[in-house]
């Protein structure tokens, strides 16, 4: 019933920046905590940041003041900027509606010089 679409992965060397973006097909899309994890080979898919109906936010320590997560309600739509990027941020990009459970298929983000 409801999908999730991540697009704005790419190659960037570190010290560069990227704007993620997820849309989402869900009418209450406005009510809903929107997230953002990573998985990056070999490790757990670990928590990035998140954004609350009311536009609480909430960043895991190691993007906290690099990453900006935000929404556009309109639209139906979740951004993860990220500014400046390390290699280490290297991973799949997943985009997540925490009170259905949904995820989207990803999008990568390699950062290498």
């Amino acid at each position: 019933q409801v999908q999730l679409v991540e697009f704005g992965g790419g190659l960037v060397q570190p010290g560069g920046s990227l704007t993620l973006s997820c849309v989402a097909s869900e009418s209450m899309f406005s009510h809903y905590t929107m997230g953002w994890y990573r998985q990056a080979p070999g490790k757990q898919r670990e928590l990035v940041a998140q954004i609350t109906s009311d536009y609480r936010t909430n960043y895991t320590d190691s993007v906290r003041g690099r990453f900006t997560i935000s929404r556009d309600n309109a639209k139906n739509m979740v951004y993860l900027q990220m500014n400046p990027l390390k290699s280490e941020d290297t991973a799949v990009y997943y985009c997540n509606v925490y009170e259905l459970g949904y995820w989207g298929q990803g999008t990568q983000v390699t950062v290498s010089s």
